[in-house]
């Protein structure tokens, strides 16, 4: 069954309905008369001419693909008053839905970008406290390495080497004081 469609025709500056199917002929004259209606709707409301244009053209194209199976209770006009405002409802909404989506999108690049590059930072850093331990003193790497690396105390250092806590201590503020001035460029 094929939908007909409340037309127009100009008869002494007023118009009357009549049925007809909507063929180009009559799509045409719709779209010629009411294009800058629908179109003034899109843009008093997204103040875009381009996406406006865009939102009027989709319009009348779903307009012209479901010709067939599209009923209207009131006129063409009102028909397309209506299609043009959901239309523009529709993509503010989903203009909102890609603006969220692209913020977390961001967020998430940033945190991967920050944790690589961290990543790299704490490798680099580590292989350079690493050197900077290899060149310490014989007695100063070796309580360094007991202390920071094995978690012993000053009091089982001190036992382990057959030293005093205080050379223990002499040591390791000796060894801290070396990686510090060999790190400064790191601030740390």
């Amino acid at each position: 069954m094929q939908l007909l469609l409340v037309a127009f025709t100009m008869q002494c500056t007023e118009f009357r309905e009549e049925l007809r199917p909507l063929d180009e002929t009559l799509f045409t004259d719709i779209y010629n008369r009411y294009f800058e209606k629908v179109f003034g709707v899109c843009y008093a409301n997204l103040k875009d001419v381009e996406v406006a244009k865009e939102l009027a053209q989709e319009i009348y194209k779903s307009l012209w693909e479901r010709r067939h199976t599209l009923e209207f209770t009131h006129s063409i006009e009102h028909y397309l008053v209506r299609s043009a405002k959901l239309k523009v409802f529709e993509y503010i909404r989903n203009r909102q839905i890609r603006i969220e989506h692209l913020k977390t999108i961001a967020a998430t690049s940033t945190a991967d970008a920050n944790f690589t590059e961290d990543s790299v930072m704490h490798q680099y850093l580590r292989e350079r406290l690493g050197r900077l331990t290899d060149e310490l003193p014989v007695h100063c790497q070796r309580v360094f390495r007991m202390s920071r690396e094995q978690g012993l105390s000053n009091k089982e250092i001190a036992g382990e080497l057959v030293i005093s806590e205080r050379t223990v201590e002499y040591h390791l503020a000796n060894a801290l004081r070396l990686l510090r001035s060999g790190l400064a460029d790191y601030a740390i």
